[in-house]
């Protein structure tokens, strides 16, 4: 079909990739927050005579209220909240008080493009290459929430690990139904081990319980074979780049970090060039024999 002829089906990702962004700057700032106000809720049901604070009766979700800047709270009109171009046209401040708007907006958006065109590039299999653009988005959405606020929310984490096996299951992913099964069972228990050695060795716990879903999740996409290299690939990034950021920052290296993203990152490099990776790993290991 002409629309997957390669460079139409290239622009027609990034363009994708530019609305899914936009949409991913909403899920990023506001899905946390959804989740703390569905905790508050929840305690105040389950304990009615503790002294909790009661939110207001407010409709708030991905949807409303609708966007509008943190500043004027003006709302933001269609023509203002156009991804990336609208931000380049105001100069990134806000129309009606000039109050400037944060580069992470077209900074998502355009990062939203590159991800979505990488695999339109790269993979002859359009059903595929959409399957790997919609699993980067959700992965470049988990990777900025964990950073901000170390949660990694089941909403994301679970529908990916059910899509790689979905996937598997009907033929689209180039991974067998048994390699995704069990790349989703021995990523979550392989992590979950590690917690509880480090947890009854030191007391402490090293990392967090979405941490194995989103695991189990790209075990699910990318088979069990690939999973050592994953994890040595976020472990190195995460030991270098958080060592580096804890210092610029003058905390020390005790402070809580954010694992997620290297984990996301480091699957996303597996999932669009995990074969090569792998097999020049292999050869690395054979050759050192």
């Amino acid at each position: 079909m002409l629309i997957f002829s390669s460079p139409l089906f290239i622009v027609l990702a990034g363009l994708f990739g530019l609305i899914i962004g936009s949409f991913l700057n909403v899920v990023i700032a506001r899905l946390p927050i959804m989740m703390a106000r569905r905790w508050r809720q929840e305690c105040l049901a389950t304990f009615p005579d503790a002294n909790i604070e009661a939110q207001d009766g407010q409709r708030f979700d991905l949807c409303l209220p609708a966007s509008h800047c943190p500043a004027c709270e003006q709302t933001i009109r269609w023509y203002d909240n156009i991804p990336l171009l609208s931000w380049l046209a105001l100069k990134g401040r806000c129309r009606h008080c000039q109050h400037p708007i944060s580069k992470r907006y077209p900074l998502v958006e355009l990062t939203g493009a590159i991800l979505c065109m990488l695999p339109a590039w790269l993979f002859t299999s359009p059903t595929w290459a959409i399957a790997v653009m919609a699993a980067s988005l959700v992965l470049l959405a988990l990777t900025l929430i964990d950073w901000e606020t170390l949660l990694l929310p089941d909403q994301l984490t679970l529908p990916l690990m059910w899509a790689g096996i979905s996937l598997a299951l009907i033929g689209i992913s180039p991974v067998t139904l048994s390699e995704s099964v069990i790349g989703a069972m021995v990523g979550y228990v392989s992590l979950w081990s590690l917690f509880w050695a480090f947890k009854l060795t030191t007391g402490k716990e090293g990392m967090g319980y979405g941490d194995f879903k989103l695991f189990a999740a790209l075990g699910a996409w990318l088979g069990w074979q690939v999973l050592p290299l994953l994890i040595l690939l976020a472990s190195l990034s995460g030991a270098v780049i958080g060592a580096i950021v804890l210092r610029r920052q003058q905390q020390g290296l005790q402070q809580p970090f954010a694992f997620g993203p290297f984990i996301a990152i480091a699957g996303w490099v597996c999932l669009l060039w995990g074969d090569g990776l792998l097999h020049w790993y292999l050869s690395q290991l054979l050759g050192m024999r």
